[in-house]
């Protein structure tokens, strides 16, 4: 059994670039950021940044074209993938990028837009409970979290 799974949470680097494929399938290109903070032998914090180039399809496509923007969360399920081509000096070009499964928005900064919402496969709205929330929204701890009272 082989496993390629990928799990990307961080924030997009730039707008997304949707185009049109000659079968009027929709696709979107866009990067998404991720840090990660330690404490070397010395003590002092350090961070790095890692990018990753991200691809959606279909009606996925469609929605990271509507509610995303340079600088918004997301929370990104797929598969890595490598394409290689011959650059025009000649040389072999190679990208790899995660081809998404799935994806959910981040929460967002201010009072409007949109809040959040799993987009697995094909995407429907999704009925609101009882309660007037959306079962995608996600919820947060109101206390902020301490790096370093985490085990691991």
């Amino acid at each position: 059994m082989y496993i390629n799974k990928a799990f990307v949470y961080g924030n997009l680097t730039r707008d997304p670039e949707v185009k049109s494929l000659p079968s009027g399938q929709m696709v979107a290109n866009f990067s998404v950021a991720t840090n990660r903070v330690w404490k070397d032998k010395e003590g002092r914090k350090q961070e790095s940044v890692e990018y990753h180039n991200i691809v959606m399809f279909g009606r996925q496509a469609e929605l990271v074209n509507q509610y995303l923007k340079k600088g918004s969360s997301v929370y990104i399920e797929g598969r890595l993938q490598t394409r290689s081509w011959d650059g025009q000096d000649g040389n072999k070009r190679y990208r790899t990028e995660i081809v998404a499964d799935t994806m959910q928005f981040g929460p967002r900064g201010g009072a409007s837009g949109y809040t959040g919402g799993n987009t697995g496969g094909d995407t429907q709205d999704a009925p609101e409970d009882t309660q007037g929330n959306s079962p995608d929204t996600i919820e947060y701890p109101e206390e902020d979290i301490n790096p370093d009272d985490i085990p691991f």
